[in-house]
């Protein structure tokens, strides 16, 4: 992804490497489904270290993805 002047950096940062928007559908949706697993696991091992951390990188995905569709194009 190319970043333009108005794209935020924590947007520029999430899709970097990513240059269509169904590779980033991609991303967001396996960060998503990912976190969905973490909670049977993580009550399992009684260790919540992952699910803490997969909802707020899940969010930033989804954040971002709105925000370029929102203001930007994609390739």
């Amino acid at each position: 992804m190319e970043r333009t002047d108005n794209m935020p950096l924590w947007v520029f940062l999430a899709f970097m490497s990513i240059e269509t928007r169904k590779g980033a559908l991609i991303l967001t949706w396996c960060s998503f489904a990912f976190t969905l697993f973490c909670i049977p696991l993580s009550y399992y091992l009684n260790d919540w270290w992952w699910l803490g951390m997969m909802i707020p990188i899940t969010l930033w995905y989804w954040l971002s993805l709105q925000w370029v569709d929102k203001h930007s194009t994609w390739n």
